[in-house]
């Protein structure tokens, strides 16, 4: 292939980067790498019922760590923490057996063309076979071949990324809300029926409670919990002769504490949650629940460090007795008890408003009416939580009009739009065609995005 490099000529396409499937995460990366390296063979999961090998795995990691290479450059090291490379890699192969499904395939000749034309390999203009040999060997630190198969894996997860969102699109009066997002004001009554308000004057009976309670257990499931010790060796010699005692039936502890080393506890934690002190890392939390206790981990390498994980204690899924559960069951009952009544209340709001003013209504039924200066979405108001959602309804309505039911974590609301701050005309036509741009992008991105989402649970 790269003897059909040498000999084009021109550019014109800028490498294709799939940035949006690099995700800011906080994690605890690198687990997997070294159960990879221990057995590459070995399945280290599923995607779409056919199993994953620790090779497979290891190249998708290492595909996605050379895009972040490249999208962040010299940058890398200040961010690489921040980045939940695992999960992109998962990702990477969920994308590319959907493809498959779909029947999407990367030509050698759409392949050549790509590099040909990323501006990475430029000089002045044209392909430069040196500057490409160069940055692949000591930029990125990747054989040409295999950077030639992850741009026909990028190739084909851009054909897919164009499937799913090329019939994506924004109508006029869509592109000019967003437009007013971030340059227009406007000013709001509204009427709030509360669910805390509701729930200060709920004291639920035990046999309310002992109702409540048998009407659906399952609300009250708890996940499994782990409490594991673990042993961090820095010192590889040291890591063998931990490992040669633990093949002698000496527990963790008692081999950490013959060769002077440190033995932490976690303390329980269930497996929706980061482990204490060590992060999230779906693979070792798969292990980990697979242990009896008592029993460790193999040897573990991330980084420069050896990881040995001992199981000293499990809880399976229960869900427990009430008498257990007594406050967390009472707080649920009110809970929703509360806010039954505060739905019931706003429809009735809703119902006088069809002959009766909004703020007259609401003190008919004893609910508080207010109203905001003006204030530009994403303004935040002591009043009033997450002002986005009354932001967007508002602008549509007619001064004076009111809305339907509002719902949010606090209860419900009914707001009237009382004013608009002027829209620039002009400044909006002159700049519309570059916003338009941008804001598509964002929605087919955020489309793709919850594609992605959707395929990791079918998965």
């Amino acid at each position: 292939m790269l003897r059909i490099l040498r000999n084009k000529k021109t550019a014109k396409k800028i490498w294709i980067g799939l940035a949006i499937i690099i995700i800011p995460a906080f994690t605890l990366w690198g687990f997997t790498e070294g159960l990879r390296n221990r057995q590459e063979n070995v399945p280290v999961g599923k995607i779409f019922g056919r199993n994953i090998s620790g090779i497979e795995f290891k190249d998708s990691l290492a595909a996605v760590k050379t895009i972040a290479i490249m999208r962040f450059g010299d940058r890398l090291a200040q961010v690489q923490q921040y980045l939940d490379l695992e999960t992109q890699a998962w990702e990477r192969l969920i994308l590319l057996a959907e493809a498959k499904k779909r029947h999407i395939t990367a030509s050698n000749n759409e392949v050549i063309e790509d590099i040909e034309n990323s501006l990475y390999f430029q000089s002045q203009g044209y392909f430069s076979n040196k500057i490409y040999n160069e940055i692949l060997r000591y930029s990125l630190r990747i054989q040409p071949r295999i950077f030639e198969e992850l741009t026909r894996q990028n190739i084909i997860i851009a054909k897919l990324y164009d499937q799913i969102t090329n019939k994506t699109s924004l109508s006029d009066a869509q592109i000019k809300k967003e437009y007013a997002k971030t340059n227009q004001e406007l000013s709001i009554e509204y009427a709030g029926s509360l669910i805390s308000e509701f729930a200060s004057s709920i004291a639920p009976t035990q046999q309310q409670l002992q109702d409540y309670y048998q009407s659906d257990k399952s609300k009250f499931k708890q996940p499994a919990t782990f409490n594991i010790i673990y042993v961090i060796v820095t010192d590889e010699e040291k890591a063998k002769k931990l490992n040669l005692l633990l093949k002698k039936n000496k527990g963790l502890k008692t081999a950490a504490k013959t060769l002077e080393l440190e033995t932490k506890e976690t303390g329980l934690f269930d497996a929706n949650n980061a482990i204490p002190g060590l992060g999230f890392s779906p693979e070792l939390l798969k292990i980990i629940s697979k242990l009896k206790i008592g029993e460790s981990t193999p040897m573990i390498k991330s980084d420069k460090s050896f990881y040995i994980f001992e199981l000293i204690e499990k809880n399976e899924v229960s869900i427990p007795e009430l008498v257990k559960i007594q406050d967390k069951v009472k707080q649920s009952f009110i809970q929703e008890t509360a806010k039954n009544l505060a739905s019931q209340k706003i429809k009735q709001l809703q119902n006088e408003l069809k002959t009766q003013d909004l703020a007259i209504a609401s003190r008919k039924l004893g609910l508080k009416i207010s109203t905001t200066g003006l204030f530009k979405y994403g303004a935040a108001i002591n009043e009033l939580p997450n002002t986005n959602i009354f932001w967007d309804v508002a602008y549509d309505l007619k001064v004076q009009q009111p809305s339907e039911i509002i719902t949010n974590s606090n209860g419900f609301y009914i707001i009237k739009l009382r004013s608009k701050s002027l829209f620039d005309e002009s400044r909006y036509t002159k700049e519309k065609p570059d916003f338009a741009k941008r804001i598509l992008l964002e929605k087919k991105e955020a489309l793709f995005r919850e594609f992605i989402e959707d395929l990791k649970k079918k998965v």
